[in-house]
């Protein structure tokens, strides 16, 4: 059983496993996404104070030069016609005059345009103290004339302060949207980075129970089921390992009852087979006294069947062991041609017997398989072509290559093989036929092992035929999980 603590570092399924994990690799972004809303949010709200600060200080700006004018038209009349009334349009006019003088100093202003607005006050100030202490008819017009001067240049300055104002606002705006931008990018980085470090933990935490479950079969699928399956993560895959292990158990208990079987049926059939081959010896070396023709015959054919028997009782179990051995490859480099060589000269005798021609053309070539597997193979291939192949007939090996693969083509000058036995020809126990002579002599088993062990190292093997003869190519990989 899986430790407490390791079973509740993962929630109760794999469905809510890949919930929990989109969330924590959707958290970084999502943080980044309300961060970047707030800034913008901030931004636009600084732009907004920076458009509203312009416009006060251009309406306030331009609505006291408009002030500074009139008081200087009035200044200017009343030194001229000296009339009371126009003293009372100067103090209302003053009176505006400082409602936006105090409305543009509440604005953002720096230092020196600070100072220009409260030297307009100043100097509307000593305007306002001339023309008040003055006695009418004996004012200096020349010294009034000048303050009012003094106080319309000052007006330029005030001006200026709207388009300062304006600009430093622009550039305010730039440098914090600048900024902005920076933060965004080393967000958006360290974001991409952080949510990409999680999605790959997550994936290791998320691939292990898979992994192991691949692990798992793969390791039945190689008839290995002598280490227990366990399956780490959430329940349900938990449990699927628990399944796992539980059929681990019960192809131990079927793999056990079948050897237990083939060994049973080896020894049952070769006990008695051998007795009676042991009888037809005797009979046949007329032990027993001499025999007449048809007894001979009889004897001789008891002789033939029971080697036949024992030779597809071996070659049965011989097919179990093939199947097993084929999921459990030794792959080493092999050198293709001097592999088809050997096989080649094994049959040499049998060839010659016949007055056969093996016929090679297998340049050098290296791969990675398993050797004597593929030995089998060839040894099969080679043996089924001298055994269609007529007397005085020829079995060519050819042996090409390219970058990922290599191919074996066994060639005979048989009859070939009809073409409906060419989808059943690898087939479990079947045999084929010639034309003319039946079916051919044989387990059946040859073809169906060349194929499993060729099979098991990624290849394939088919087979094209036609009046002159058949053609079996074996394509292997070069390499381990390779694709042929």
């Amino acid at each position: 059983m899986t430790p407490y603590i390791a079973e509740r570092s993962f929630p109760r399924s794999f469905l809510k496993l890949l919930i929990a994990g989109f969330l924590l690799v959707a958290a970084p972004l999502a943080i980044a996404l309300m961060y970047s809303a707030w800034n913008t949010e901030r931004l636009a709200g600084q732009a907004q104070n920076a458009v509203f600060n312009a416009a006060q200080a251009a309406r306030a700006s331009r609505s006291l030069v408009n002030r500074i004018s009139s008081i200087e038209r009035i200044a200017q009349q009343y030194i001229v016609l000296a009339d009371p009334e126009l003293i009372a349009d100067y103090a209302r006019i003053r009176k505006s005059f400082k409602q936006v003088s105090d409305e543009l100093s509440e604005l953002p202003l720096d230092g020196e345009q600070l100072a220009a607005l409260n030297r307009t006050i100043e100097q509307e100030q000593k305007l306002n103290d001339l023309l008040l202490a003055s006695v009418p008819g004996k004012r200096d017009a020349a010294l009034v004339g000048k303050r009012a001067s003094d106080l319309a240049e000052s007006a330029y300055e005030v001006l200026a302060i709207s388009y300062v104002i304006a600009d430093r606002e622009v550039e305010r705006l730039r440098v914090a949207a600048e900024g902005v931008r920076e933060r965004m990018t080393l967000l958006l980085m360290v974001t991409v980075a952080l949510a990409m470090m999680i999605a790959l933990i997550l994936t290791r935490v998320i691939a292990r129970p898979i992994r192991e479950l691949d692990a798992a079969i793969r390791q039945l699928g190689s008839a290995d089921f002598s280490r227990p399956i366990s399956v780490s993560g959430p329940d349900d895959l938990q449990d699927l390992g628990e399944r796992l292990d539980w059929l681990r158990r019960r192809l131990t208990e079927l793999e056990a009852q079948k050897n237990r079987f083939l060994r049973h049926v080896s020894h049952e059939l070769k006990t008695p087979l051998t007795a009676l081959r042991e009888g037809a010896e005797l009979l046949h070396d007329e032990i027993g006294g001499k025999l007449a023709p048809q007894q001979k015959r009889v004897v001789e054919i008891m002789r033939e069947n029971s080697v036949k028997l024992q030779r597809m009782i071996e070659d049965l179990l011989d097919y179990q062991r093939a199947l097993h051995a084929a999921a459990t490859l030794e792959r080493q480099p092999v050198a293709l041609a001097d592999l088809l060589r050997q096989v080649a000269d094994a049959h040499l005798l049998e060839a010659q017997s016949k007055r056969q021609t093996v016929a090679l053309d297998v340049p050098a070539a290296s791969i990675e398989a398993d050797e004597e597997k593929l030995r089998t193979v060839f040894d099969n291939l080679v043996g089924n072509a001298l055994k269609f192949t007529p007397e005085g007939g020829t079995i060519s090996l050819v042996l090409t290559e390219d970058a990922q693969s290599v191919c074996v083509a066994v060639s005979d000058t048989g009859p070939g093989v009809p073409h409906d036995e060419r989808r059943s020809i690898f087939d479990t126990f079947f045999r084929g036929r010639t034309q003319g002579s039946g079916r051919i002599e044989g387990s059946g088993l040859g073809l169906a092992i060349a194929r499993e062990f060729v099979q098991a190292h990624g290849g394939t093997i088919g087979v094209a035929s036609d009046a002159r003869g058949s053609r079996f190519s074996v394509v292997l990989p070069r390499h381990a999980g390779g694709a042929a």
